[in-house]
């Protein structure tokens, strides 16, 4: 049975300025990940531009990390679509092409009720075929769920793990233990939001949803084992490491702050997709000095 739990890597997905994956690169940044034996790769992710790829892509993506990492490393792949049948649609591709589970967020253009997105989720989950992790990013989609919204969700058949923003340092406790008692016992609450994420974890999270372990899969294990270990006084050490890259993500955006990561490393050639533009010169060597000032693996 699937146990999502650890550091899920989210890398991004690589490709040209007609949306087809690069496939060499791709390949590149899964091995990556998989050589570093992360807990799981989030596939098609925010950071993965899902959103922003075909469905023969997006399929087309999935096959090629189940060449590389399956059976290795489970992997969770962003099937979120405007439409429940869509979505449907997607889980079955993921399935089919060798994901272990998909990251459904209720992506809208019509903000949405809290019983709209039950209804999604409840019709994927039943009809797609493919284990669910509840995705909560609400700076992407405009949606926040409540704890109350997770809880049942949570409960549906299918449903068997939970992605979501993690609180703020003055809330983490109370946010963890809101969304905690809001869930069945030993439902996987995993966090995102990289700069938040440590706190998260020493405060009962199950998992780090991370796009520094996208890049960086060994650093960002180090402080995850740190936390599994019960060593809390070294994982935030090691956090405290990281805060100038945190810093960097909080003011340019993980996802292009990735980007530009991810080519002045040489693992593959990377724009973001238009119209998203990629960071100006001067910020992207800006980046790549505070990285290389750090110790990442």
């Amino acid at each position: 049975m699937l146990s999502i739990s650890g550091l899920s890597a989210f890398p991004i997905t690589p490709s040209d300025a007609e949306g087809r994956v690069d496939e060499t690169g791709l390949r590149r940044l899964l091995e990556r990940l998989a050589e570093a034996q992360v807990d799981s790769v989030g596939l098609l992710g925010s950071t993965g531009t899902y959103a922003y790829l075909s469905r023969d892509e997006r399929r087309r993506a999935v096959t090629i990390a189940a060449e590389v990492v399956g059976g290795r490393v489970p992997i969770l792949v962003g099937i979120g679509a405007l439409r429940t049948d869509e979505a449907i649609r997607l889980a079955r591709d993921a399935r089919a092409a060798g994901a272990d589970a998909g990251l459904l967020a209720p992506v809208s253009y019509t903000p949405l009720t809290d019983d709209e997105v039950f209804r999604h989720f409840e019709a994927v989950a039943g009809e797609g075929g493919l284990p669910l992790v509840i995705y909560d990013n609400p700076a992407t989609t405009h949606f926040r769920f409540s704890p109350d919204l997770i809880g049942r969700i949570a409960r549906l058949p299918g449903v068997v793990a939970a992605k979501c923003p993690a609180p703020a340092p003055e809330a983490t406790v109370a946010g963890v233990s809101a969304l905690t008692d809001a869930v069945p016992a030993g439902f996987p609450l995993g966090v995102s939001g990289d700069w938040n994420a440590t706190a998260a974890l020493i405060a009962g999270g199950t998992a780090w949803f991370s796009v520094a372990g996208g890049l960086f899969p060994k650093t960002c294990l180090a402080i995850t084992r740190a936390v599994q270990a019960g060593d809390i006084a070294q994982a935030r050490t090691l956090n405290a490491e990281l805060a100038p890259l945190w810093t960097l993500f909080q003011t340019h955006s993980s996802l292009r702050v990735a980007y530009a990561l991810a080519e002045s490393l040489g693992l593959c050639r990377a724009e973001p997709p238009r119209p998203i533009l990629p960071l100006a010169p001067a910020i992207r060597d800006e980046i790549v000095a505070t990285v290389r000032t750090l110790n990442l693996a």
